[in-house]
Formats: C-alpha cells, structure tokens, sequence
C-alpha cells in the first residue's frame, strides 16, 4: 500500500512540474537529493559504527546480561510468561536499552533475536503471533528515548545552533507514548485474564 501511496505522489509531483513548465526544478531536485544522501549516508556511517560498536561490546563483555538481570522485574512484569533465565529476557533488555539510548539500527538486531525467542517459547508455529509477541512489538513502537542520537546527529549535520535542544521534548513524547503502551499491554493482559475467569 505504501508503494502505491509513493507512486502517487511521485507521479503527480513529475506530472504538476511537466505542466507548469517546472520539469528543470524537477531535475535538479533529484540530483541534489541524491547527492545529499550519499553525503548523510556517508556522516551517519560514523555514528552508527560507534555505538553498534559499543553495543557489541556490551553484550560480548557480558553488561547485556547484567542489564537484563537488573530489569528482570520489570520485564517479568510486562511479560510474565517468559521463564526467568530465558534467553529472550536478554534480547528484550538489549532492545530497550538500545531504544533509551536513542540506537534505533542497534535495537533492530536484539529485537529481531528477541522475537524469535518468543517464536520459540510460543511453541506451535500456528502463523499468529503470540500475545508476547503483539506485548513485544507494542513496547518496542513506542520506545522510551533518553538521548536521540539519531535527530540529534541530523540536527548537527544540517548545522542546528542547538542540536541537542531535542533531548527534552523527545524524552516527553517518547516517555508518553511508552506509558501508553505499558497501560495497553496490562489492560489487554487484564481483559484475557477476566475472559479465561469467566470461561471457567
């Protein structure tokens, strides 16, 4: 659907240029992009190496498992059917601290990993995801940021006065939204339990 919605707009942004005789903006307006993203491909390279770097070296050096033991708790909390111990405790720990950190491409990695351990401990590949799977995905989406390391490496590449200026909003917003997304989870889990009562 996306593709299509692309198409669309792509298609009438050429034909709108070729009708008002702006065919030459048009030109010059994909060159300049594209030579603008090789560019910002190029600067965020750096960034993403350091900390997928440092993220490496945490989980190898045996921090990632200290973390996921620190917030055993919680992730017992929001997902009380995951056995304690389990290796998917620390693929979900590394995902969110990648996320707090701002280190969406880090995250990508020990959340892929931390799905496939909920795969595993769903048992019966049926073709649906299990209810910690959706509780995974809702948490993840929404993703607590305490240091946008991406928007702010934007802000410094464009020539932002200020580029950390967004660290407080960012830390607001994302901070809402994980809310939200914790109290979705416990209610969904809240509205199964009174059903599986109500059955017996």
């Amino acid at each position: 659907m996306l593709n299509i919605l692309w198409v669309i707009m792509m298609s009438g942004g050429v034909l709108f240029a070729a009708f008002g005789g702006k065919m030459g903006l048009v030109t010059r307006a994909v060159i300049d992009s594209s030579s603008e993203a090789v560019d910002l491909c190029i600067f965020m390279l750096g960034v993403i190496g350091v900390w997928n770097g440092l993220m490496e070296i945490a989980i190898k050096s045996g921090l990632m498992k200290r973390i996921a033991a620190a917030m055993q708790p919680f992730i017992h909390w929001l997902f009380p059917d995951i056995p304690e111990g389990d290796k998917a405790n620390e693929y979900i720990a590394a995902n969110m601290a990648a996320n707090i950190l701002g280190l969406g491409w880090a995250a990508t990695p020990a959340g892929l990993k931390a799905m496939k351990e909920l795969k595993r401990l769903k048992g019966q590949d049926t073709g649906a995801a299990s209810d910690m799977m959706c509780a995974f995905l809702v948490l993840n989406i929404s993703s607590l940021q305490l240091i946008p390391v991406n928007m702010i490496a934007y802000r410094s590449r464009y020539g932002s006065a200020n580029p950390a200026a967004v660290v407080l909003p960012a830390i607001c917003a994302t901070a809402v939204s994980t809310l939200t997304s914790v109290l979705f989870i416990k209610c969904m889990e809240w509205r199964k339990r009174r059903k599986r009562g109500r059955r017996v």
